[in-house]
């Protein structure tokens, strides 16, 4: 079984509607992926507000729903 962990450029961020076995939560090194940014920038994205995130223990997970807001917010930055 792949997960978006072994094979970020797999990830359907966008067209699986919340089904079943579409990645729900991403680790901060699966966004940085996604997204084509350094960890330092997530975790500045963290840390002003502008990606929300959650923690589990000593994990820090950004939720899918997170990062379609945040490139939402940059769209409509740019409109």
């Amino acid at each position: 079984m792949q997960t978006a962990r072994d094979d970020v450029s797999s990830v359907d961020l966008f067209g699986s509607g919340g089904q079943l076995g579409a990645p729900v939560l991403y680790r901060v090194a699966d966004v940085t992926a996604l997204l084509s940014i350094s960890r330092t920038v997530v975790f500045d994205l963290l840390r002003t507000g502008r990606l929300r995130s959650v923690k589990e223990g000593r994990t820090r997970l950004i939720p899918a729903a997170a990062v379609r807001e945040y490139l939402a917010l940059l769209e409509r930055e740019v409109a």
